[in-house]
């Protein structure tokens, strides 16, 4: 199927949302949400069934994260070549196959490599459908991430169930899932990726896609630095729950997108991400403070919700969704070095590098926002023969 090409200048876009149009990328990005949250869950089985020690098998979820990582610059390329489909295709079918290898290996080694390929395949399928959805709108973008955050938070649960009566069942159910999804794509197709407005020219296109570049590092260093260091902050301070506080975190980040799925259009996308960007770098500086802490920890994560997939969507008010992709290796970036800086942070200066270190780099943030809004406000195109 397609979508109508419908784009509205400095708006959002206005597509009417339906089962047809969201199914099968709902289905995508719960499986992605699941197999990207089920390596850490399992590590004591790996461990148990290869007889490795707690050093090496955390090298199983980090070749899955390089598959990822290397994926979108090679479904940006694709995507020049081949149809939206094809490529979507494509990657379920690297992904079952690696699921499928990561189960059933016999040796470490062949595992390690079903979660290259697994990781190839979570990649295509996100990269690709990203752009697709982004195109759409913002309402469609952020209701298929949300999915990726339910499949997440039932990962845990699918290992738990699953696992101890065999490792190769919980990565059984996400080649499953696969299976499904191709399914749902064969009956309803994917969306369409739609056109920047025609009536509307980029100024200074190579600036906007580096401040976008830019926008989207300096977020996912934000979701992964408070996502990995937040409980660690606040032991180091003393507070207890500081599990309790990051599962918050993450279902605040997830209630965000569900919310900007359902009334995200009535606001424009450089307004939204702003409002948003503001509200973290406020949550990250309010962390500094023992008692607000914990308060402000849950308030950043619905903070951060919408800008990821409305970031994404502004960007095809004036850039094509094809560079989408090639945006994501930039917040691969951000999501390797935010947690290692703040490691490094951590180690010289305590617990209170967290927050402030966060506050900063939301800050960067505001300031990204405001100056690719100022470069993306859309001119009028030239008239013919000009």
């Amino acid at each position: 199927m397609s979508v109508s090409e419908t784009a509205l200048p400095g708006a959002a876009k206005s597509v009417r949302l339906s089962l047809p149009l969201l199914g099968a990328g709902a289905a995508a990005f719960f499986t992605l949400g699941v197999i990207q949250a089920m390596y850490g869950p399992a590590f004591a089985f790996f461990q148990t069934r290869f007889d490795v020690g707690t050093a090496a098998v955390g090298w199983i979820a980090s070749v899955h994260f390089l598959g990822s990582a290397l994926a979108p610059p090679l479904t940006g390329v694709a995507l020049t070549r081949f149809s939206l489909r094809r490529v979507v295709v494509s990657g379920l079918l690297i992904l079952a196959a690696g699921v499928s290898l990561v189960g059933f290996a016999p040796l470490w080694n062949l595992a390690l490599a079903g979660a290259l390929v697994g990781g190839l395949g979570l990649g295509t399928v996100s990269a690709a459908l990203n752009a697709a959805y982004a195109s759409v709108g913002t309402r469609a973008v952020n209701l298929v991430n949300a999915v990726f955050g339910l499949g997440s938070i039932a990962a845990p649960l699918v290992v738990a169930g699953l696992a101890p009566r065999s490792l190769a069942l919980p990565f059984l159910v996400v080649a499953a899932l696969s299976a499904l999804t191709l399914g749902l794509v064969r009956l309803w197709g994917v969306p369409a990726m739609q056109v920047a407005p025609a009536q509307a020219v980029a100024a200074r296109p190579g600036v906007q896609f580096g401040l976008f570049a830019a926008l989207i590092a300096a977020y996912v260093g934000l979701e992964a630095g408070f996502g990995a260091w937040l409980a660690r902050h606040l032991d180091g301070v003393g507070l207890a729950g500081s599990a309790f506080i990051l599962s918050g975190f993450w279902a605040g980040l997830t209630l965000g997108r569900i919310i900007t799925g359902a009334v995200g259009a009535r606001v424009s996308p450089p307004r939204l991400v702003l409002a948003s960007a503001v509200l973290v770098a406020l949550c990250a500086l309010g962390a500094s403070s023992t008692t607000l802490a914990p308060f402000a920890y849950l308030l950043a994560g619905l903070g951060l919700g919408p800008i990821f997939g409305t970031t994404l969507a502004w960007m095809t008010h004036t850039l094509p969704a094809r560079l989408i992709p090639f945006l994501l290796v930039a917040g691969s970036a951000g999501g390797i070095l935010m947690p290692i800086l703040l490691g490094i942070l951590y180690s010289r200066s305590g617990p209170a590098a967290v927050p402030a270190a966060l506050a900063v780099l939301g800050a960067v943030l505001v300031a990204l926002v405001a100056a690719t809004a100022r470069l993306t406000r859309l001119r009028p195109a030239a008239p013919a023969g000009c």
